[in-house]
């Protein structure tokens, strides 16, 4: 009976003792979470608020009850502290700072676009940033192409049709006096050689060609500033020592480059080169018949009396030598043909050539007068029905 009833206290004793543990170790465990927890919910509770209050006062909506649209531009070479200012002074931002740090971390900083935008009060500041950087639809920048063999006349009218200018006037003029660009060395050497006054525009044959993204905002002079500055790519150095072996300028070097770009295919450049440099040579006329056609603006295959006679310093069947310019804007393949003739044509002087038949664009090079002529004689015939054909044997 003893042992019975020492049993069950010593039972009760150990529950006891053994579930007080259990409970003190459970809480043991448990104090420091539900302590973090509260200390989480309690910083939590502060951290809201504050970013609520700070929310509200600089990077909420202005209003977001007002859902009227709001005009705002952007122009060219506005910075974003420009942009975010002009925001703020229009009511659709709260602070500009918070707008300038808000686009740098999510990295439209830098693409934000010129255009002209309808913006509203009740917007989100990355609303915002995201309706400026994906544009207002209408191009920033459009493609012009310079074709070679093009004159600064007829890249004027494409420009105009192109709708990158109202009008062709401005564009003629900065091509024609070429004052407005003697940074160019180049440009200011034409300027400074004497002949300037004779040339019917200082620029042509500069006007590199090629395919160029400009701005649609771009201003005549942009615009040439732009071809200009291809110029010296390519004109490399080498061609610069070149044209000094040679013994001639730059500006002689495209002059020749644009007669050769309109004389013949590409495949006859460095042949017609050869013939030209040939002539010089020798001190004959170059009687090129494309030098006619820059003065007429016709391209006739059988020149006629009133075309031969022009007193114009063009026309190379009265003038001996260069003219005073390039007669369009050559190819990279031109200019490098003008320095580097073909040299057994050279060596063998060759000094003509002629059409074959027109359409096919193929020449006929001959080395003396009396080949020449022979070959005038079967390919005359051909030229004048071409130009009947075209109505302009008249």
């Amino acid at each position: 009976m003893k042992d019975e009833k020492d049993y069950t206290y010593r039972s009760i004793r150990d529950e006891r003792r053994y579930g007080v543990t259990w409970y003190s170790a459970l809480w043991t465990v448990l104090r420091p979470v539900m302590v973090g927890a509260a200390v989480l919910v309690l910083v939590t509770g502060i951290c809201m608020t504050v970013w609520n209050k700070l929310y509200g006062e600089f990077a909420a909506p202005v209003d977001t009850a007002d859902a009227s649209e709001v005009a705002f531009e952007i122009t060219s070479g506005q910075s974003l502290n420009r942009v975010a200012a002009n925001l703020e002074e229009a009511g659709l931002i709260r602070n500009k700072t918070i707008f300038k740090y808000y686009c740098d971390f999510a990295g439209m900083g830098q693409k934000i676009q010129v255009g002209s935008y309808m913006l509203r009060k009740n917007m989100t500041i990355n609303e915002i940033a995201e309706q400026l950087t994906a544009g207002d639809g209408n191009p920033m920048v459009r493609n012009i192409t310079l074709i070679p063999g093009e004159t600064v006349e007829e890249f004027a009218a494409k420009l105009v049709k192109n709708g990158a200018l109202e009008k062709a006037d401005t564009f003629l003029e900065l091509c024609r006096t070429g004052e407005a660009f003697k940074d160019y060395y180049y440009i200011a050497d034409v300027l400074g050689s004497g002949n300037a006054a004779s040339r019917k525009y200082v620029l042509e044959g500069y006007l590199a060609p090629n395919t160029y993204e400009v701005y649609t905002s771009a201003t005549e002079e942009e615009i040439i500033r732009k071809l200009l500055s291809q110029t010296e790519a390519v004109f490399p150095e080498e061609y610069q020592e070149q044209a000094e072996t040679l013994g001639m300028s730059m500006d002689q070097i495209l002059t020749m480059a644009s007669m050769i770009e309109k004389e013949a295919k590409e495949s006859d450049f460095t042949r017609v080169s050869a013939v030209f440099h040939n002539r010089l040579r020798a001190g004959m006329k170059l009687e090129s018949d494309v030098t006619i056609h820059y003065i007429t603006g016709v391209r006739r295959m059988s020149l006629s009396e009133a075309d031969l006679g022009a007193t114009n310093p063009y026309n190379t069947y009265l003038y001996r030598g260069l003219p005073p310019g390039p007669i369009c804007n050559p190819s990279p393949a031109a200019i490098r043909a003008a320095l580097y003739p073909d040299s057994a044509m050279v060596a063998e002087k060759y000094l003509y050539f002629c059409a074959k038949e027109p359409e096919s664009g193929e020449l006929y090079f001959s080395r003396t007068l009396e080949e020449h002529e022979r070959a005038v004689a079967v390919y005359a015939p051909l030229w004048q029905q071409y130009d009947k054909n075209r109505g302009l044997d008249k």
